[in-house]
């Protein structure tokens, strides 16, 4: 079940979906998404969906994983972008090849203590980890190009559009419940223009870290 051939039929099915940029398909491609969810899972690691990793978490299903990076790079290439939410790191690793430089915050240490092996046994190194709370971003590193964030917030973190360089794009779910909204958030030169995409369901971003 983690042949090529369930690989390939994935990567069909995201195209089938509406994702186009052939960089990002390609990325999803050649990443094994089986190595980030547990080895009971691993069978279903291809499916387009959304799989447990623990501690009320999931893993995002691979066409929202590829939906939000076209959105973050669909201005161009990007030198330097925050994560918020490592998770078990596949979006991490997705990003790791697409930018020069990624800067990942989570919350519970013990997935982004795994996410970072993980990544280590993919040669990626170009991740920098911060164990945190989301909602401050990571204030000392920025500002950044790109800003991802793979948990729903209440409302877009005030610090989060502070640490957006001009002309940086933030790409969000917001909501509470079952009603969230997928925003895409440009820093321009007088002020945030915001843009409403897709109904979307994601676990909720939530405050302080967790040993």
């Amino acid at each position: 079940m983690t042949s090529q051939r369930t690989r390939e039929r994935l990567i069909e099915r995201l195209y089938e979906e509406g994702l186009s940029n052939p960089h990002v398909l390609e990325v999803i491609r050649r990443t094994p998404r089986h190595l980030f969810v547990d080895e009971a899972l691993a069978h279903r690691a291809y499916e387009d969906t959304a799989l447990p990793i623990g501690h009320n978490q999931t893993i995002s299903q691979p066409y929202m994983v590829g939906r939000m990076t076209e959105l973050l790079l669909s201005a161009g290439p990007l030198d330097k972008v925050l994560e918020i939410g490592t998770g078990s790191g596949y979006q991490t690793a997705v990003l790791a090849q697409l930018v020069e430089r990624v800067f990942s915050v989570e919350r519970i240490q013990s997935l982004q203590d795994r996410a970072k092996e993980r990544l280590a046994e993919l040669k990626l190194r170009n991740v920098v980890f911060r164990w945190g709370d989301g909602w401050e971003g990571w204030n000392a590193l920025g500002p950044y190009n790109g800003i991802i964030v793979t948990a729903a917030a209440a409302e877009v973190p005030q610090a989060l559009l502070e640490q957006m360089a001009l002309g940086g794009r933030l790409v969000i779910p917001v909501g509470a419940g079952d009603v969230q909204e997928l925003l895409l958030i440009v820093r321009e030169e007088d002020g945030y223009s915001r843009h409403v995409l897709d109904a979307v369901r994601f676990v909720p971003l939530l405050n302080g870290p967790v040993a």
